[in-house]
């Protein structure tokens, strides 16, 4: 099959789709994993960093050391989110990935193992700003109601409070994972083959570059509309968090 002519779109198309198919699926498949790894690493790292940044401040129980402690976690904790979502994920990436990569000292470090803990970190921080706004929507009633119970604090959290907040949470998690499939098309910059990255392969190979990027638009149109119905039937399922009764 020939390279039709500039004037034959669509056929174009279909060319640089059937030609470079190969590569443009192996890339779909990584920023598939990509998406997929950078949201629920994100998550697991995002609970015990909003648990850092909510932590509770005992003025009367906790002694001088304590509390200093746990105001300095907090503050650390405050500073990542604030340093990771004011700066370009984009920025990110040439500074971790070339920044480890000039020490030489991880023999793995390559572009894919780097795209993938630079999405998670970048995603811990816009989802413990998520599971923050549900632990707030949380009423304080639940706390008070467990804590009269006889729970401590960690344990009425563990078992009251932070199952509501990951319900209320869910729309705002599944929304980032759709950001996600995106947003890791700027992992291009350090070599990462994402789906991105390949299609750009096959315009600089063909110098067919609006029909190579108009296949790229189709592909993630496709795979975040898919995806975004996928997070709606979840939210569907799970429903309104119920206030639960101690």
């Amino acid at each position: 099959m020939e390279l039709p002519d500039q004037s034959e779109f669509f056929k174009t198309i279909i060319y640089l789709f059937v030609t470079y198919y190969k590569i443009i699926l192996y890339g779909l498949g990584v920023t598939i994993l990509l998406s997929v790894v950078g949201t629920v690493g994100g998550f697991v790292l995002a609970l015990g960093l909003t648990q850092q940044r909510v932590i509770h401040i005992d003025k009367k129980r906790d002694t001088k050391f304590v509390r200093i402690f746990k105001q300095v976690f907090k503050t650390l904790g405050d500073w990542y989110v604030t340093l990771l979502r004011g700066t370009p994920m984009i920025v990110q990436a040439m500074i971790i990935y070339y920044g480890i990569a000039t020490l030489d000292i991880f023999p793995w470090w390559s572009p894919l193992p780097a795209g993938l803990i630079i999405v998670t970190l970048n995603t811990t921080a816009y989802i413990s700003e998520v599971l923050r706004g549900g632990l707030q929507a949380v009423p304080i009633g639940q706390m008070e109601a467990s804590r009269s119970l006889g729970l401590t604090y960690n344990k009425a959290m563990r078992k009251v409070v932070w199952p509501q907040a990951i319900k209320n949470s869910l729309p705002g998690i599944g929304n980032e994972f759709v950001v996600n499939l995106k947003d890791t098309a700027v992992l291009s910059v350090i070599s990462v083959t994402d789906l991105f990255y390949a299609v750009t392969q096959s315009a600089s190979a063909t110098y067919r570059t609006i029909e190579a990027f108009v296949i790229a638009a189709i592909i993630y149109l496709i795979i975040t509309y898919i995806s975004s119905k996928f997070v709606n039937y979840l939210q569907k399922r799970v429903g309104t968090a119920k206030v639960v009764k101690v």
